[in-house]
This record gives structure tokens, sequence and C-alpha cells, in this order.
């Protein structure tokens, strides 16, 4: 398992079409991969759990993965959470 706390760097926070993008980016990995903020877990490959974060630019978000791919799964998404060109 690899967790790895983030700061959210994208202007308009985790609203629908970053969010999608960012499931997109979650879904390539055959591992659980999860963002965690505050008391709330959700699956990042779950469209509606990761709109239910809610979360705005500036947060900090912890990404949790486990799996055969964690270390390449957790490297991309905070790619993507801090505005940097995911590698595939």
């Amino acid at each position: 398992m690899v967790a790895k706390e983030v700061t959210v760097k994208i202007p308009t926070g985790l609203e629908a079409r970053p969010v999608a993008l960012l499931v997109q980016v979650a879904s390539q990995y055959d591992s659980s991969i999860y963002l965690e903020n505050g008391d709330k877990k959700v699956n990042a490959k779950s469209i509606m759990g990761m709109m239910s974060l809610a979360i705005s630019e500036g947060e900090n978000v912890t990404i949790i993965a486990n799996g055969a791919d964690e270390n390449k799964a957790v490297e991309n998404i905070e790619k993507y959470l801090i505005g940097q060109e995911v590698s595939k």
C-alpha cells in the first residue's frame, strides 16, 4: 500500500470535468485507489464518489493505492492533481 498527501492545484477544484478526467486516470490501473479528504474516503474510480468530496483548489487530499501498479497510480494521480501532464 502506498499513501501520499497532495495539495490540489487545479484552478476549478474537482468539479464535474476534472473529476471525470481523474476517474479516467485512476481507471487505467488495476490497483485499488482511494482519495481521502478529512473524514471522507472514496473510490477514485467512482465519479459519484469523487463528486461527493467537493474538493477545491488548495485543499489537501491523500491518495491511497494498493496493488501491483500502486506506485505508478499514485505518481500519475498526483501529477494530475497538481496540474502536470500525466504519463501513460
